[in-house]
């Protein structure tokens, strides 16, 4: 039987890891806005540099794959005593390809994103509190945001991208 270790990631979702037989390490985030992290990864224990791989999943693609490998249902289930209605906190890893790497974080407000704040930025091992609007975003930070779930992703095309549709605009300021 596989060691499954759980962890409450307050406001985000819950990790799960364990160890493989050939001590590699595995894990899911399963975040409360619905979508999963799958992740590979050592860590400083392991006398090498710390290494991860992670792949995100839409709520569909994560049961797809849990099917695949013979899963549950089960994180769902554990996900959802975790809510809170309408509050989604999540966070957004930024590549060298996203239109917020190299830019400063701006006001997502003049942008027609309202109802969304960016709680920190997290570099290395810091994490840069309620950072200004100034605050330079490079690849490898992870945003921290907090809103509703529709909110959050939609906020996380925009980093992506750079763009808000019209459509998506007056659903953010709604």
């Amino acid at each position: 039987m596989v060691d499954v270790r759980r962890v409450k990631l307050p406001g985000v979702g819950v990790l799960h890891t364990f160890v493989t037989a050939d001590g590699g390490k595995a894990g899911v985030i399963s975040h409360r806005s619905g979508h999963s992290d799958l992740i590979a990864f050592s860590d400083a224990e392991d006398g090498a540099e710390a290494k991860k791989v992670s792949l995100r999943l839409s709520e569909d693609e994560a049961h797809t794959l849990a099917e695949l490998l013979g899963g549950t249902r089960i994180t769902e289930g554990l996900d959802k005593l975790d809510r809170i209605p309408g509050l989604s906190i999540d966070w957004f890893t930024v590549d060298y390809d996203d239109h917020i790497a190299g830019q400063q974080l701006g006001n997502l407000a003049s942008h027609g994103v309202v109802g969304l704040t960016v709680v920190a930025v997290v570099r290395g091992d810091s994490a840069n509190p309620a950072p200004a609007d100034d605050f330079k975003v490079f690849p490898g930070d992870t945003l921290v945001v907090a809103g509703s779930p529709e909110k959050v992703a939609k906020a996380f095309t925009f980093y992506r991208t750079g763009e808000l549709a019209p459509k998506l605009t007056a659903d953010l300021q709604g």
